[in-house]
Protein backbone atom coordinates (compact mmCIF):
# COMPACT_ATOMS: atom_id res chain seq x y z
CA UNK A 1 0.00 0.00 0.00
CA UNK A 2 1.51 3.12 -1.09
CA UNK A 3 2.26 5.97 1.74
CA UNK A 4 -0.73 7.51 2.99
CA UNK A 5 0.23 11.14 2.65
CA UNK A 6 -1.78 12.92 0.01
CA UNK A 7 -2.49 16.14 -1.41
CA UNK A 8 -5.33 17.26 -3.45
CA UNK A 9 -5.44 19.31 -5.70
CA UNK A 10 -9.14 21.59 -6.35
CA UNK A 11 -8.53 23.18 -10.08
CA UNK A 12 -12.17 24.40 -9.71
CA UNK A 13 -11.05 26.27 -6.96
CA UNK A 14 -8.07 27.50 -8.84
CA UNK A 15 -10.33 29.33 -11.40
CA UNK A 16 -13.06 30.19 -9.06
CA UNK A 17 -10.02 32.33 -7.35
CA UNK A 18 -8.53 33.79 -10.78
CA UNK A 19 -12.47 35.26 -11.10
CA UNK A 20 -12.08 36.96 -7.89
CA UNK A 21 -8.98 38.54 -9.19
CA UNK A 22 -11.10 39.81 -12.10
CA UNK A 23 -13.74 41.53 -9.65
CA UNK A 24 -11.07 42.26 -7.31
CA UNK A 25 -9.22 44.32 -10.01
CA UNK A 26 -11.98 44.92 -13.07
CA UNK A 27 -10.67 45.40 -16.62
CA UNK A 28 -6.66 44.80 -15.49
CA UNK A 29 -4.94 42.56 -17.40
CA UNK A 30 -3.43 39.43 -14.93
CA UNK A 31 -0.02 37.83 -14.59
CA UNK A 32 -0.75 34.86 -12.86
CA UNK A 33 2.19 34.26 -10.64
CA UNK A 34 2.92 30.18 -10.53
CA UNK A 35 6.41 30.04 -9.55
CA UNK A 36 7.73 27.86 -6.99
CA UNK A 37 5.95 24.77 -8.41
CA UNK A 38 2.49 26.44 -8.36
CA UNK A 39 3.31 27.32 -4.75
CA UNK A 40 3.86 23.66 -4.20
CA UNK A 41 0.59 22.82 -5.75
CA UNK A 42 2.21 21.71 -9.65
CA UNK A 43 3.03 24.36 -12.25
CA UNK A 44 2.44 22.64 -14.97
CA UNK A 45 -1.70 21.96 -14.00
CA UNK A 46 -1.77 24.69 -11.98
CA UNK A 47 -0.58 26.65 -15.50
CA UNK A 48 -3.29 25.07 -17.64
CA UNK A 49 -5.82 25.44 -15.30
CA UNK A 50 -5.11 29.68 -15.35
CA UNK A 51 -4.76 29.84 -18.91
CA UNK A 52 -7.29 32.62 -19.36
CA UNK A 53 -4.89 34.81 -17.04
CA UNK A 54 -2.66 37.37 -19.85
CA UNK A 55 0.56 36.34 -18.53
CA UNK A 56 1.72 33.97 -16.29
CA UNK A 57 4.99 34.51 -13.76
CA UNK A 58 7.67 32.54 -12.52
CA UNK A 59 11.09 33.07 -11.07
CA UNK A 60 13.64 31.86 -13.35
CA UNK A 61 13.85 30.47 -17.21
CA UNK A 62 13.65 26.77 -16.05
CA UNK A 63 10.43 27.29 -14.83
CA UNK A 64 9.79 29.29 -18.22
CA UNK A 65 10.92 26.10 -20.12
CA UNK A 66 9.24 23.43 -17.86
CA UNK A 67 5.92 25.50 -18.92
CA UNK A 68 6.72 25.40 -22.49
CA UNK A 69 8.17 21.86 -22.45
CA UNK A 70 4.36 20.78 -21.73
CA UNK A 71 2.91 22.62 -24.42
CA UNK A 72 1.51 26.12 -22.30
CA UNK A 73 1.16 28.50 -25.14
CA UNK A 74 0.21 31.37 -22.73
CA UNK A 75 3.11 34.33 -22.17
CA UNK A 76 5.61 33.68 -19.71
CA UNK A 77 6.92 36.24 -17.68
CA UNK A 78 10.39 36.09 -16.02
CA UNK A 79 9.95 37.58 -12.75
CA UNK A 80 13.52 37.93 -11.82
CA UNK A 81 14.70 38.31 -14.67
CA UNK A 82 17.69 36.35 -16.83
CA UNK A 83 21.18 35.50 -14.72
CA UNK A 84 22.89 35.28 -17.50
CA UNK A 85 23.37 36.47 -21.13
CA UNK A 86 23.46 32.89 -22.73
CA UNK A 87 19.59 32.86 -21.33
CA UNK A 88 18.69 35.77 -24.03
CA UNK A 89 18.71 32.93 -26.77
CA UNK A 90 16.16 30.66 -24.96
CA UNK A 91 13.73 34.03 -23.79
CA UNK A 92 13.81 34.46 -27.96
CA UNK A 93 13.31 30.55 -28.54
CA UNK A 94 10.85 30.05 -25.94
CA UNK A 95 9.11 33.50 -26.76
CA UNK A 96 8.91 35.01 -22.91
CA UNK A 97 8.87 38.47 -21.46
CA UNK A 98 11.74 39.47 -18.92
CA UNK A 99 12.27 41.65 -16.35
CA UNK A 100 15.56 43.81 -16.08
CA UNK A 101 16.39 44.91 -12.58
CA UNK A 102 20.09 45.79 -13.11
CA UNK A 103 22.77 47.60 -15.61
CA UNK A 104 24.34 44.41 -16.58
CA UNK A 105 20.89 43.14 -17.45
CA UNK A 106 20.03 46.41 -19.24
CA UNK A 107 23.32 46.29 -21.70
CA UNK A 108 23.39 42.85 -22.19
CA UNK A 109 19.53 43.21 -23.79
CA UNK A 110 20.63 46.31 -25.59
CA UNK A 111 23.45 44.94 -27.27
CA UNK A 112 22.34 41.24 -28.10
CA UNK A 113 21.43 40.10 -31.59
CA UNK A 114 17.27 39.61 -31.43
CA UNK A 115 15.23 38.24 -34.79
CA UNK A 116 12.11 38.74 -32.43
CA UNK A 117 12.74 40.93 -29.72
CA UNK A 118 11.05 39.93 -26.04
CA UNK A 119 8.93 42.63 -24.13
CA UNK A 120 10.91 43.87 -21.39
CA UNK A 121 9.20 44.70 -17.84
CA UNK A 122 11.75 47.71 -15.84
CA UNK A 123 11.35 47.19 -12.52
CA UNK A 124 12.08 49.87 -10.13
CA UNK A 125 12.91 49.90 -6.52
CA UNK A 126 10.42 52.09 -4.63
CA UNK A 127 11.44 51.09 -1.17
CA UNK A 128 11.48 47.16 -0.82
CA UNK A 129 15.42 47.74 -1.53
CA UNK A 130 15.67 44.31 -2.88
CA UNK A 131 15.71 44.19 -6.51
CA UNK A 132 15.24 46.98 -8.93
CA UNK A 133 16.46 50.57 -10.39
CA UNK A 134 16.41 53.65 -8.68
CA UNK A 135 12.94 55.58 -9.60
CA UNK A 136 15.72 58.74 -11.18
CA UNK A 137 17.15 56.39 -13.38
CA UNK A 138 14.03 55.24 -15.02
CA UNK A 139 13.95 58.01 -17.68
CA UNK A 140 17.42 56.57 -18.88
CA UNK A 141 16.96 53.12 -18.95
CA UNK A 142 13.46 53.49 -20.96
CA UNK A 143 15.37 55.57 -23.25
CA UNK A 144 18.46 53.09 -24.27
CA UNK A 145 16.14 50.34 -24.57
CA UNK A 146 13.17 51.95 -26.77
CA UNK A 147 16.82 53.58 -28.65
CA UNK A 148 18.33 49.78 -28.75
CA UNK A 149 15.58 48.40 -30.84
CA UNK A 150 15.91 45.08 -28.56
CA UNK A 151 12.21 45.47 -27.12
CA UNK A 152 8.47 44.48 -28.31
CA UNK A 153 7.08 46.64 -25.53
CA UNK A 154 8.63 48.35 -22.56
CA UNK A 155 6.19 47.98 -19.22
CA UNK A 156 7.39 49.15 -15.78
CA UNK A 157 6.56 47.44 -12.37
CA UNK A 158 7.41 47.44 -8.66
CA UNK A 159 7.41 45.47 -5.63
CA UNK A 160 5.08 46.58 -2.20
CA UNK A 161 6.88 45.89 0.40
CA UNK A 162 4.39 46.42 3.39
CA UNK A 163 0.90 45.86 1.20
CA UNK A 164 -0.27 43.30 3.70
CA UNK A 165 -0.56 45.73 6.44
CA UNK A 166 -3.40 47.59 5.53
CA UNK A 167 -2.32 51.24 7.27
CA UNK A 168 1.41 50.97 6.56
CA UNK A 169 2.43 54.64 4.98
CA UNK A 170 5.39 52.76 3.06
CA UNK A 171 2.65 51.55 0.84
CA UNK A 172 1.35 55.03 -0.83
CA UNK A 173 4.62 56.61 -0.43
CA UNK A 174 6.00 53.82 -2.71
CA UNK A 175 2.92 54.30 -5.62
CA UNK A 176 3.71 58.07 -5.37
CA UNK A 177 7.55 56.98 -6.00
CA UNK A 178 6.00 54.86 -8.85
CA UNK A 179 4.11 57.18 -10.45
CA UNK A 180 6.59 59.95 -10.18
CA UNK A 181 8.97 57.91 -11.99
CA UNK A 182 6.98 56.77 -15.01
CA UNK A 183 4.10 59.54 -15.31
CA UNK A 184 5.63 60.85 -18.41
CA UNK A 185 5.74 57.79 -20.56
CA UNK A 186 3.07 56.12 -21.92
CA UNK A 187 3.65 52.43 -21.05
CA UNK A 188 1.68 49.75 -18.95
CA UNK A 189 2.51 49.45 -15.59
CA UNK A 190 2.27 47.06 -12.57
CA UNK A 191 2.72 47.25 -9.00
CA UNK A 192 -0.48 45.32 -6.95
CA UNK A 193 0.62 41.37 -5.87
CA UNK A 194 -2.21 39.45 -4.04
CA UNK A 195 -2.33 42.02 -0.45
CA UNK A 196 -2.58 44.97 -2.95
CA UNK A 197 -5.40 43.54 -5.19
CA UNK A 198 -7.25 42.86 -2.35
CA UNK A 199 -6.33 46.07 -0.13
CA UNK A 200 -5.03 48.91 -1.59
CA UNK A 201 -6.99 49.39 -5.32
CA UNK A 202 -5.42 52.63 -6.06
CA UNK A 203 -2.45 50.43 -7.18
CA UNK A 204 -4.12 48.54 -9.57
CA UNK A 205 -2.41 50.60 -12.62
CA UNK A 206 -2.86 48.09 -16.21
CA UNK A 207 -1.37 44.68 -14.29
CA UNK A 208 -2.06 42.96 -11.74
CA UNK A 209 0.28 39.77 -10.37
CA UNK A 210 -2.10 37.38 -8.16
CA UNK A 211 0.08 34.65 -6.62
CA UNK A 212 -1.32 33.02 -2.87
CA UNK A 213 -4.25 34.79 -3.50
CA UNK A 214 -4.77 31.92 -6.62
CA UNK A 215 -4.39 29.11 -4.06
CA UNK A 216 -7.13 30.46 -1.72
CA UNK A 217 -5.17 31.75 0.56
CA UNK A 218 -5.12 35.31 2.70
CA UNK A 219 -2.47 37.40 2.57
CA UNK A 220 -3.29 39.25 5.49
CA UNK A 221 -1.89 37.63 9.14
CA UNK A 222 -5.26 37.78 10.61
CA UNK A 223 -7.39 36.19 7.91
CA UNK A 224 -8.03 33.47 5.53
CA UNK A 225 -8.93 32.96 2.01
CA UNK A 226 -12.76 32.29 2.69
CA UNK A 227 -12.54 36.12 4.30
CA UNK A 228 -11.94 37.12 0.99
CA UNK A 229 -14.55 34.58 -1.02
CA UNK A 230 -11.73 32.47 -2.13
CA UNK A 231 -11.22 28.46 -2.03
CA UNK A 232 -8.56 26.88 -0.93
CA UNK A 233 -6.96 25.02 -3.67
CA UNK A 234 -5.18 22.51 -1.82
CA UNK A 235 -6.35 19.04 0.73
CA UNK A 236 -3.33 17.63 2.20
CA UNK A 237 -4.16 14.63 4.11
CA UNK A 238 -2.79 11.62 5.75
CA UNK A 239 -4.12 8.29 7.47
CA UNK A 240 -4.14 6.89 11.21
CA UNK A 241 -1.76 4.60 11.23
CA UNK A 242 -1.74 2.90 14.79
CA UNK A 243 -3.79 4.22 18.27
CA UNK A 244 -2.89 3.40 21.62
CA UNK A 245 -3.51 3.71 25.21
CA UNK A 246 -1.34 5.66 27.79
CA UNK A 247 -1.51 5.81 31.32
CA UNK A 248 -1.39 9.30 33.03
CA UNK A 249 1.89 10.77 33.96
CA UNK A 250 3.65 8.85 30.60
CA UNK A 251 5.11 10.87 27.92
CA UNK A 252 4.71 11.13 23.96
CA UNK A 253 7.56 11.87 21.21
CA UNK A 254 10.66 12.71 21.03
CA UNK A 255 12.00 14.53 24.42
CA UNK A 256 8.71 13.36 26.36
CA UNK A 257 7.87 17.16 25.70
CA UNK A 258 4.38 16.30 26.28
CA UNK A 259 2.87 14.33 28.93
CA UNK A 260 -0.74 12.82 29.57
CA UNK A 261 -2.58 14.36 32.24
CA UNK A 262 -4.83 11.34 32.35
CA UNK A 263 -5.23 8.27 30.85
CA UNK A 264 -4.91 9.10 27.40
CA UNK A 265 -5.82 7.50 23.65
CA UNK A 266 -3.29 8.34 21.23
CA UNK A 267 -2.94 8.36 17.69
CA UNK A 268 -0.63 7.94 15.24
CA UNK A 269 -0.73 9.82 11.66
CA UNK A 270 1.95 8.81 8.94
CA UNK A 271 3.04 12.29 7.81
CA UNK A 272 5.73 14.42 9.26
CA UNK A 273 8.69 16.99 8.32
CA UNK A 274 10.03 14.09 6.08
CA UNK A 275 6.46 14.79 4.06
CA UNK A 276 6.33 18.72 4.65
CA UNK A 277 4.06 19.07 7.60
CA UNK A 278 6.39 22.13 9.85
CA UNK A 279 8.53 20.52 12.11
CA UNK A 280 8.33 23.12 14.51
CA UNK A 281 4.28 22.71 15.05
CA UNK A 282 3.52 22.74 19.02
CA UNK A 283 1.38 20.47 21.06
CA UNK A 284 -1.87 21.70 20.58
CA UNK A 285 -1.81 22.15 16.63
CA UNK A 286 -4.97 21.18 15.18
CA UNK A 287 -5.98 18.39 12.98
CA UNK A 288 -9.26 17.12 11.94
CA UNK A 289 -10.39 13.74 12.08
CA UNK A 290 -14.02 12.78 11.05
CA UNK A 291 -15.36 16.77 11.67
CA UNK A 292 -13.18 16.99 14.88
CA UNK A 293 -10.40 19.11 15.77
CA UNK A 294 -8.21 17.07 18.11
CA UNK A 295 -4.82 18.13 19.25
CA UNK A 296 -0.78 17.57 18.15
CA UNK A 297 0.90 15.90 20.90
CA UNK A 298 4.11 15.87 21.37
CA UNK A 299 7.31 16.81 18.45
CA UNK A 300 6.90 16.52 14.95
CA UNK A 301 8.88 13.36 14.05
CA UNK A 302 10.17 12.72 10.55
CA UNK A 303 7.80 10.44 9.51
CA UNK A 304 5.28 10.59 11.69
CA UNK A 305 3.03 12.83 14.13
CA UNK A 306 0.78 11.67 17.44
CA UNK A 307 -2.79 13.23 18.30
CA UNK A 308 -4.74 13.50 21.50
CA UNK A 309 -7.72 11.16 20.68
CA UNK A 310 -9.38 10.62 24.25
CA UNK A 311 -12.41 12.73 23.97
CA UNK A 312 -13.11 11.39 20.46
CA UNK A 313 -13.97 7.51 21.10
CA UNK A 314 -15.40 7.47 17.17
CA UNK A 315 -12.36 7.57 16.08
CA UNK A 316 -10.92 4.73 14.56
CA UNK A 317 -7.63 3.39 12.80
CA UNK A 318 -7.25 4.15 9.31
CA UNK A 319 -9.64 7.22 9.28
CA UNK A 320 -8.16 10.17 7.33
CA UNK A 321 -6.84 13.06 8.61
CA UNK A 322 -6.73 16.56 7.10
CA UNK A 323 -3.54 18.54 8.01
CA UNK A 324 -4.54 21.70 6.43
CA UNK A 325 -7.67 22.72 3.97
CA UNK A 326 -10.63 24.23 3.00
CA UNK A 327 -12.18 23.30 6.78
CA UNK A 328 -8.21 23.18 8.04
CA UNK A 329 -7.08 27.02 6.78
CA UNK A 330 -3.52 26.40 6.16
CA UNK A 331 -3.44 30.32 7.67
CA UNK A 332 -4.33 28.82 10.76
CA UNK A 333 -1.61 25.79 11.07
CA UNK A 334 1.17 28.49 9.86
CA UNK A 335 -0.06 30.80 12.42
CA UNK A 336 0.56 28.22 15.40
CA UNK A 337 3.72 27.29 14.23
CA UNK A 338 4.93 31.00 13.63
CA UNK A 339 5.30 30.63 10.05
CA UNK A 340 3.90 31.89 7.33
CA UNK A 341 1.44 29.98 4.75
CA UNK A 342 3.91 29.97 1.85
CA UNK A 343 6.24 28.20 3.62
CA UNK A 344 3.98 25.30 4.25
CA UNK A 345 2.29 25.22 0.96
CA UNK A 346 5.57 25.28 -0.75
CA UNK A 347 7.29 22.52 1.42
CA UNK A 348 5.61 19.65 0.38
CA UNK A 349 7.75 17.10 -0.25
CA UNK A 350 8.11 14.51 -2.83
CA UNK A 351 6.65 11.69 -0.84
CA UNK A 352 3.03 13.35 -0.99
CA UNK A 353 1.24 12.22 -3.67
CA UNK A 354 -0.43 15.07 -5.44
CA UNK A 355 -4.04 14.39 -7.43
CA UNK A 356 -5.88 17.00 -9.63
CA UNK A 357 -9.70 16.95 -9.65
CA UNK A 358 -11.57 19.49 -11.84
Amino acid sequence: MARSATASIDLTALRHNLQRVREFAPGRKIIAVVKADGYGHGIIEVARSLNTADLLGVACIEEAIQLRKAGIEIGILLLEGFFDSSELAQIERYDLETVIHHPLQLDQICEHSFKQPPSIWIKLDTGMHRLGFEPTQFKAVYQQLQQSGNTRAIRAMTHLACSDETDNPLTPKQHAAFQAATKAFDIDLSIAASAAIIAWPQTHENWVRPGLMLYGVSPFADQIGANHQLQAAMLFQSKIISIKTIQCGESVGYGASWVAQRESKIGVIAVGYGDGYPRHAPSGTPVLIKGNRVKLAGRVSMDMICVDLTDHPEIQFGDTATLWGAELPVEEIARRCNAIPYQLLCGLTQRVAISYKN
